[in-house]
């Protein structure tokens, strides 16, 4: 046992080198993944944080929780996209025919997203100190986002697996995340619930992303959270859950 995590730990060190490596020599895919996310930032925070009644003195504190997600569900479509080529190469054929432990391919490709995204969300933070975003979190509050962030983030990956894994087109294998960016903006991501139509209301109150952005928007803000922490922790774990499961079994039926 000890010589099998041993030989795994060391081949999911070669096949994240292997995944960052493609990152860093093509920095226009970051650029690209957080270019987007500033600049819907930007739109909102310049264009509309006036007209929009937030509740809050600074529109740019409101909006960021929200502007990380979209960050998250852009970035992890580059998974999918790194995935979907490694299948049409026959790249993962190849890996079959050697001694490597064969998860450490997928797991490499998910550990680099987390890096990608974690520069893109880093990016992200340092222009909204620019446009004046301010936080009274203190180290433990700043943890917590973090770690959230990084689960949020895990879990779109293993999302953007099974696309990669199972798309027929290399568009196929992008476009499970455009309902993801767009799930934000029928949220409290940008404006409040209570503005919106009855219908659109309840469906925003009881949709994952507004769990997350109000449990990070009260991190952030140096506040206690509600009640909400823990159905943005079920609501991910409960798809991180289901989006494993049905990847190993792409991942199975695709090397079978």
């Amino acid at each position: 046992m000890a010589t099998l995590q041993r030989y795994f730990f060391s081949d999911l060190g070669v096949m994240l080198g292997r995944s960052l490596r493609h990152i860093f020599r093509s920095m226009d895919t970051i650029i690209t993944a957080t270019i987007t996310p500033i600049g819907l930032m930007l739109l909102f925070v310049y264009v509309f944080g006036g007209a929009i009644q937030s509740g809050t003195a600074n529109y740019v504190n409101y909006v960021l929780p929200g502007i990380f997600l979209v960050a998250i569900a852009s970035g992890t479509s580059y998974t999918s996209l790194r995935l979907f080529t490694d299948v049409q190469r026959g790249i993962m054929d190849r890996f079959r025919s050697m001694p490597i432990a064969p998860s450490t391919l997928l797991w490499g490709h998910v550990l680099a997203s987390l890096v990608f995204n974690g520069i893109s969300l880093l990016i992200i933070v340092l222009v909204a100190l620019l446009m004046g975003f301010r936080s009274a979190a203190g180290i433990l509050p700043w943890l917590a986002i973090v770690g959230l962030l990084a689960l949020v983030t895990l879990t779109l990956t293993w999302v953007a697996v099974i696309p990669g894994l199972t798309a027929r087109s290399i568009d196929g294998a992008a476009v499970f995340a455009y309902p993801l960016i767009f799930l934000p903006f029928i949220s409290s991501a940008f404006v409040p619930t209570r503005s919106m139509p009855p219908v659109v209301r309840a469906f925003a109150e009881h949709q994952p992303v507004t769990a997350i952005v109000n449990t990070i928007r009260a991190l952030l803000a140096g506040e206690p959270v509600s009640q909400e922490i823990w159905i943005a922790l079920a609501w991910c774990l409960g798809i991180l859950l289901l989006a494993f499961f049905f990847a190993r079994m792409a991942y199975k039926k695709r090397t079978a």
